[in-house]
Parts: C-alpha cells; structure tokens; sequence
C-alpha cells in the first residue's frame, strides 16, 4: 500500500469530514461520513488524480483502507 497516497487521502477525507484523524479501517459510517460526504471525497479525488470512479463502485468505499485500494487499482489502469 502506498504510503504517500495514503496520507493524501487522509487529508482530503479529513478535511472534507472535519475530523481530525481517519483510522485505516474503521468504517466511515462509525465516523459520521454519510453518502453526500462520500460523493464529495470521490470528486475530490477524481480531479487531483485524474481518474474517473463510476458510481457503482462507491459502495467499496467503506474505510481508509477502501478507497486507497480503489484508487491504487484506478491508478494502475490509468
């Protein structure tokens, strides 16, 4: 797992959640990120790295861990 990508994510996730720190695996419901914010963060990293996630695979989006995978696996296509 990329380290660095990871981190990034973290940061979009956090700032776009307003919260401070995002475990890897806890899931995003037990932290209060609903659908809209779900939607929000995949925008966000559809335009920063230049991928497209269509929308049935938003449901893999559960924890940190999720979408650093999604996006590693889009990347990797890219």
């Amino acid at each position: 797992m990329n380290q660095e990508l990871k981190q990034k994510l973290k940061e979009i996730i956090a700032e776009i959640a307003e919260i401070e720190d995002i475990p890897d695996d806890k899931p995003f419901k037990d932290l209060g990120i609903d659908s809209m914010m779900a939607i929000e963060i995949i925008t966000d990293v559809e335009r920063i790295y230049k991928i497209k996630i269509p929308e049935e695979e938003l449901e893999r989006i559960v924890d940190l861990n999720s979408v650093v995978v999604l996006v590693e696996e889009k990347l990797a296509q890219a």
